[in-house]
């Protein structure tokens, strides 16, 4: 039971960091379009903040069960 509770941590934290890439992806391309600066400064380091978390969040679940494949966990 303790192996499928791993499993399903791990793939709800990639699947929650990716959702939240893909929106900080969205919010990084829509502050191109905003005309006052301090608003573009803003939403820009908010979604590169977004975009840089929600990557790790990727990147662990993908080396743990990456690790987990091959035995080494």
């Amino acid at each position: 039971m303790d192996a499928f509770f791993w499993w399903i941590s791990k793939i709800v934290i990639g699947i929650v960091s990716l959702f939240f890439f893909i929106r900080g992806l969205e919010v990084l391309i829509g502050s191109y379009s905003l005309n006052n600066p301090a608003e573009f400064i803003m939403y820009f380091f908010s979604s590169s903040m977004l975009i840089l978390v929600s990557a790790v969040g990727i990147i662990y679940s993908a080396v743990k069960i990456f690790k987990r494949v091959r035995g080494e966990l």
